[in-house]
């Protein structure tokens, strides 16, 4: 019991580290690029004000007061017995199967209708003439030539093939994607209504739906990733499986393996199958990465470039610019890190595991601009507004009752 508490302390100081340096941006949008700052010769340098408070500097303290405030007075059982009584019928609040299934339609069919529009317009992304250039020149005997995300390129010319349509797959996998986190949350939380409540969150995220219909930046990764997580629970075998087609589908999720690894340990598997699917897992990636270096397989070089300690703590920024329209995340991320804190330290092992799925994403974004000469893009965070929703769900979880 020790082990696990000291476990869930090194996650915990982990994650809210992470969680704290990305909020710097959003509090003091200019401390860290000052501090930062790369000169350019023959460019004439500005220096903004270091201390200058952001948009949602002022909502983030305020809110984070007033939860943090009613969460210790919850604690003290100093609330009014009113409003303990809620909390406490929140927590053990469920629907039953037909409710769910009628939530969960509705949902669809507002998100279907909303969106279904979006099929006949031409996407204004500024990759989408390269990725369209590059479907409608590919063929599935490309797949075994080039380093190249064949998994994408397949599902977009299926797309077009079938239906005379580009995005219509992508849609579906958008789709199929909501369901998932609902079948995922549902499944780690042991609650329907958390499902539920986790697909609303994602259902209103900005990032999310500037993205669902996307062809250049397709959620096809981000479904793959997570059918692998809820393949640990269900058939592991298939878990490895889709996590290679998510790297098949964009190449960035190779870096998700510490986190899809501990995430593997962490769950309620026996000891056998935790082995077995982590091994495998890290074989695949391991090997993968041997048998590319040195072959007409591996990356271009363009990409890579030496450590840059700046560029690396400029990554940290692009938290708070490229979500600054998804409010609800900013708001609720500090206080969502150290709810699943608490719960974590009840024995749920799952909270620490969202904690580290949300702190990987955010890590990756700095990472990716230390070692190579890739710029985050917005679409990169998606995944972070799925991990977000479903640790709200595992908040409500059933063994928190």
């Amino acid at each position: 019991m020790s082990d696990s508490k000291s476990i869930s302390w090194i996650i915990f100081l982990f994650s809210v580290t992470i969680v704290s340096i990305s909020f710097i941006s959003v509090v003091f949008p200019a401390l860290i690029l000052v501090s930062n700052t790369i000169i350019v010769p023959g460019i004439e340098s500005v220096t903004p004000d270091p201390y200058e408070p952001g948009v949602w500097s002022a909502g983030l303290i305020i809110s984070n007061i007033i939860i943090f405030g009613l969460t210790f007075l919850y604690f003290k059982n100093k609330l009014p017995r009113s409003i303990l009584d809620f909390f406490k019928k929140l927590f053990k609040f469920e629907v039953s199967k037909k409710i769910a299934f009628i939530c969960i339609t509705i949902l669809l069919m507002i998100y279907i209708s909303a969106s279904i529009s979006e099929l006949s317009t031409e996407e204004k992304f500024e990759d989408y003439n390269n990725v369209k250039n590059r479907v409608e020149g590919w063929s599935v005997d490309q797949a075994l030539g080039s380093f190249e995300p064949h998994v994408r390129y397949f599902l977009i010319s299926t797309s077009m093939m079938l239906f005379g349509n580009f995005k219509v797959i992508p849609l579906l996998a958008s789709i199929v994607l909501l369901i998932m986190i609902y079948f995922t949350t549902k499944t780690i939380a042991q609650k329907r209504f958390a499902g539920i409540v986790s697909m609303v969150i994602v259902l209103q995220s900005n990032l999310f739906l500037t993205y669902d219909t996307s062809v250049a930046y397709t959620n096809f990764w981000i479904l793959f990733y997570l059918l692998s997580l809820f393949f640990v629970f269900k058939f592991w075998p298939l878990s490895p499986v889709s996590y290679l087609l998510s790297i098949s589908a964009k190449a960035l999720t190779v870096t998700f393996l510490p986190m899809s690894i501990f995430f593997i340990l962490r769950s309620q598997i026996s000891k056998k199958q935790k082995i077995l699917a982590a091994g495998i897992t890290a074989a695949i990636i391991i090997v993968g990465g041997v048998a590319t270096m040195g072959s007409n397989l591996s990356p271009t070089t363009e990409t890579e470039e030496e450590f840059s300690v700046k560029e690396f703590w400029m990554g940290f920024t692009s938290f708070s610019y490229q979500l600054r329209f998804d409010g609800l995340v900013i708001l609720f991320m500090i206080p969502l890190i150290v709810g699943l804190f608490l719960l974590s330290k009840s024995g749920v092992k799952n909270a620490e595991s969202i904690m580290v799925l949300i702190a990987g994403m955010l890590l990756i974004a700095p990472i990716l601009t230390g070692f190579t000469n890739q710029t985050n893009q917005p679409y990169r965070f998606v995944p972070l507004i799925v991990f977000f929703a479903m640790g709200v769900g595992v908040l409500l979880s059933k063994r928190q009752a």
